[in-house]
């Protein structure tokens, strides 16, 4: 198991917590700060998900033209946790 602090930018989360299983699977998230109800609601749904699907998925979800969004933040730190 993998288990990776993440720190994102440009959105309101101020931390993301991932694990990925040694099966590439999305085992837990956790946001600190952000938008608690759609923080928890991603990463209730991306729990049990292949993490490379969850990558492609979120990657260039943009939240009000700031370029970048909690979810693809989410798909950044997966990314980092796998390296």
């Amino acid at each position: 198991m993998k288990k990776l602090s993440y720190i994102p930018h440009g959105v309101c989360a101020r931390e993301i917590i991932v694990e990925i299983g040694d099966d590439n699977t999305v085992q837990n998230v956790k946001f600190i700060g952000g938008c608690n109800g759609n923080t928890s609601g991603i990463s209730m749904l991306v729990k049990g998900m292949n993490a490379d699907e969850v990558i492609e998925r979120l990657k260039d979800i943009d939240c009000n033209g700031r370029g970048t969004s909690c979810p693809a933040q989410l798909a950044l730190a997966l990314q980092k946790a796998k390296e």
